[in-house]
């Protein structure tokens, strides 16, 4: 399975920067009656919580799962093969997360992420830490990325780096 290498801003990302985008993001989902959801992992909820901060939102945001561990992932409807056979870290689980959300929630877009920050996991011998996997489904298939974050220094700001590279991705895609 494929995935694009993406490349986000050097250094830390500014917080109402990336709140600045997710309104604009949500605004233009309400626009286009376009209807979301999350599951994330490294993640937390922050890019649930960003797209419902906007005012209207509950018009296109239909829910978010957090699934921080293995088994609230496969409880979640990702195969418990995909996370055996590649890992919880890889682009194979992201798709998955990104598919499974969209499918349960019925949406026209999903989203799945899954990664590590600033330490290993010890639960997961593939954690690379600043190594992160997001894929966003849809209705024309599933398209996938790979990022390297930089030292952040907070975990905080690592959600911030990601949320700001996703938001990237979701504005590409939605604008096509």
């Amino acid at each position: 399975m494929g995935f694009e290498e993406v490349v986000g801003p050097q250094g830390e990302i500014g917080q109402d920067k990336v709140r600045k985008e997710y309104e604009k993001l949500t605004r233009m989902l309400i626009g286009r009656k376009i209807t979301i959801a999350t599951m994330e992992s490294c993640t937390g909820g922050f890019l649930a919580s960003l797209l419902t901060d906007t005012e209207g939102s509950s018009e296109v945001f239909r829910g978010s799962y957090v699934t921080y561990s293995n088994e609230a992932k496969i409880l979640n409807g990702v195969p418990e093969e995909i996370v055996e056979r590649f890992g919880v870290y890889s682009v194979q689980t992201a798709a998955s997360m990104a598919e499974a959300c969209r499918r349960s929630l019925k949406t026209d877009i999903g989203v799945g992420i899954t990664g590590s920050f600033g330490n290993a996991d010890p639960a997961n011998p593939d954690s690379v830490p600043g190594e992160v996997f997001f894929s966003i489904a849809g209705e024309g298939g599933t398209e996938s990325f790979h990022c390297t974050v930089p030292h952040q220094s907070s975990r905080f700001g690592y959600k911030l780096y990601m949320a700001d590279v996703v938001a990237a991705r979701l504005f590409e895609i939605i604008g096509r």
